[in-house]
């Protein structure tokens, strides 16, 4: 198990492989179409949260899938990003960010990291690629393989934004900014030799808005930002 969660550490810093088709989709509170596309909060409390939900349709089978890493991109409608995006370490909202693999309850798409979920990671990244904008690496590992096939609707990860320090004494400005979030690509690994493929197309859609004032994103959403290329031998590399 030590082994899957250093994979998919390394699997953070990868974004690339086989370029292909297939497709994938973000959308809150479940997969694709069972999902919705905008969401918003009063931000009158502390407590609760919004999970936004990444899924996938493989280009080809892949008999043997054993991991992902997935490249999402953040943008505000403000000139920088507020307190209330400030969900790195040292950050107003540190914390209020994380990473879940656990499908098991869920079946409107395929569970491919069986009932305790993948072994996984995410890391957020405030001012990358500009002052209003944050990049999420989110990747996972599991022991073993899951036969993978090339028309159904997989879910590959889920990521809970909470709703901590949004409102009264002590909360972080900027809950009510618009915000346009864009599932850039994901990497599909198997065993080495085996073959991976990037996939960065949409199904339906590869964006999800937070707050009305999403709308008012400079340039519009999606707004995507290339990956750097990889391969699945530099990952294994990473933790041998």
């Amino acid at each position: 198990m030590k082994k899957t969660f250093l994979m998919a550490s390394a699997l953070l810093a990868l974004s690339a492989g086989v370029a292909a088709a297939g497709g994938i989709n973000l959308s809150w509170t479940n997969c694709g179409v069972n999902g919705v596309e905008q969401r918003n909060f009063a931000c009158t409390s502390n407590s609760g949260a919004s999970i936004m939900f990444g899924s996938v349709i493989a280009p080809v089978e892949m008999p043997q899938l054993n991991g992902q890493a997935s490249v999402l991109d953040l943008q505000t409608n403000q000139p920088t990003l507020s307190d209330w995006w400030q969900l790195a370490a040292g950050g107003c909202r540190a914390g209020s960010i994380g990473s879940d693999f656990n499908f098991s309850t869920l079946f409107d798409c395929i569970n491919p990291w069986g009932t305790s979920g993948g072994v996984g990671t995410l890391g957020y990244n405030p001012g990358y690629g500009g002052p209003n904008k944050a990049r999420i690496n989110i990747a996972c590992a599991r022991p073993g393989s899951f036969a993978m096939d090339d028309v159904s609707e997989t879910y590959m990860f889920k990521i809970t934004l909470l709703y901590s320090k949004s409102n009264g004494l002590g909360r972080c400005v900027g809950c009510s900014d618009g915000a346009c979030i864009v599932f850039n690509s994901i990497l599909l690994t198997q065993p080495l030799g085996v073959g991976n493929y990037t996939v960065s197309n949409p199904i339906e859609r590869q964006h999800i808005l937070w707050q009305a004032g999403a709308g008012t994103v400079a340039g519009g959403c999606p707004q995507a930002t290339p990956t750097r290329n990889a391969t699945w031998g530099s990952v294994k590399s990473l933790y041998r």
